[in-house]
């Protein structure tokens, strides 16, 4: 199929208006579920008592109004310049290589090469996006300024010196490739599964008739894919946890430990008087994904492993009928 030039502005007019609305929206959520909420007063280094002082956010619409309380429009559109360069450049590999002037917006969406297939195409596409995912996390998070076209300036903000070394540490965040292939295993070995079992005509092509959709198993393959957020939403939050926990100076006994690096200093914040969420502190880091969780329920509850879990729901449905 010939792409045309009207085919590519109206593909970009597309993508421009579907970054405008989905940037705001998945930073909202980045930024509640990466909200750090302890439920009891913490430890000084000389074990004194220090009550937590950061922002009490108990919903994912009560975030939205305190980033723009704080932050106004700019702080919403915190992170876009990642998204939009990594969503650009699929979307070229896409109209270039593969002649489809219709890029795939989902997060596992693969050719129908069998379960097998779609699990080792989810496994290299969640390898290729790493860094963006860590990148677009951490610049939604960050309390500064990072300018857009200055993307060597950005990176030594929200990349430690090691990091930018040596970028290939990015890939050793304590259990985030773990987390990762956990959310891309379970979606596709039994989501996915079910679905061809239960719904085959969704994994064929053409579109599905209504008599594609046996009102028995449908309901059945509904229930799974909504019990399923029991798993998916303490993945997905794990993840956004363990993707901004930078790595500092490798030593013997802490991959994670501190290094001086004071290249924000000249940079602004979005909201200096006030931080807009609270960060875990950086010198005790979390060493992977059990740890993580273990963590989190311990200082946090079980309700932070499930922030925004109605936004997991909603996407699994819509993803199993796509």
């Amino acid at each position: 199929m010939e792409v045309g030039i009207f085919d590519i502005l109206l593909l970009f007019s597309s993508l421009a208006i579907s970054l405008a609305v989905v940037v705001p929206l998945a930073g909202v959520l980045v930024r509640f579920r990466a909200n750090y909420n302890p439920k009891s007063l913490q430890l000084d280094p000389e074990d004194g008592p220090q009550p937590h002082t950061g922002p009490i956010i108990n919903s994912y619409f009560g975030m939205f109004k305190r980033v723009y309380q704080l932050e106004r429009l700019s702080g919403l559109y915190k992170g876009f310049m990642p998204t939009f360069l990594s969503t650009t450049a699929v979307t070229l590999v896409l109209l270039l290589a593969m002649d489809d002037p219709k890029p795939r917006h989902g997060r596992y969406s693969a050719p129908d090469t069998g379960v097998l297939g779609t699990l080792f195409y989810g496994i290299l596409m969640s390898l290729i996006g790493l860094p963006t995912v860590i990148l677009t996390y951490r610049s939604t998070t960050t309390p500064h300024k990072l300018p857009w076209l200055n993307l060597m300036q950005s990176l030594r903000v929200l990349l430690t010196p090691t990091e930018r070394r040596r970028p290939w540490v990015l890939y050793l965040t304590p259990g985030l490739l773990a987390a990762e292939f956990a959310h891309v295993g379970y979606v596709t070995l039994v989501l996915g599964t079910l679905r061809r079992l239960l719904l085959p005509a969704l994994s064929k092509p053409g579109i599905p008739t209504p008599s594609d959709f046996p009102p028995l198993r449908t309901i059945i393959y509904i229930s799974v894919v909504v019990v399923s957020t029991v798993v998916l939403t303490p993945l997905e939050v794990i993840s956004t946890r363990l993707a901004i926990q930078r790595n500092h100076a490798l030593s013997e006994h802490n991959s994670v430990s501190q290094e001086v690096d004071g290249d924000a200093e000249d940079l602004p914040e979005y909201s200096p008087e006030e931080d807009v969420i609270g960060l875990r502190n950086e010198e005790d880091p979390y060493i992977g994904i059990v740890d993580c969780a273990q963590r989190i329920l311990q200082e946090e509850g079980l309700r932070a492993l499930y922030r925004a879990w109605w936004i997991t729901m909603l996407g699994g449905l819509a993803a199993a009928f796509t």
